[in-house]
């Protein structure tokens, strides 16, 4: 298993949530608990994808890393969570 870094960010009428280390993968939800649901099966989806085509997985780099950038990667309001993952090599 792997962890992955999540931002959640709160829309209008829903909630939307990335990782900044799996770019392209997203998900949406109506609550912040089933957006975290959706972007876990997302993000083990995308990285099954990523294995099947050959691609090298993007390691998880945690929330220090990001902060240490100096570069903003999310707003003030959005929310920050870690989620667990299966990795292919594990499926």
């Amino acid at each position: 298993m792997e962890k992955y870094l999540i931002v959640i960010e709160k829309s209008e009428n829903n909630y939307g949530a990335y990782s900044p280390d799996v770019l392209g993968c997203v998900a949406t939800g109506e609550t912040i608990e089933e957006t975290i649901f959706n972007i876990k099966e997302a993000l083990e989806f995308h990285l099954e994808g990523m294995a099947e085509d050959g691609d090298p997985l993007p390691e998880p780099k945690g929330l220090a890393f990001y902060l240490a950038q100096n570069e903003p990667f999310a707003e003030p309001d959005d929310l920050l969570t870690h989620v667990e993952v299966r990795s292919p090599e594990a499926a």
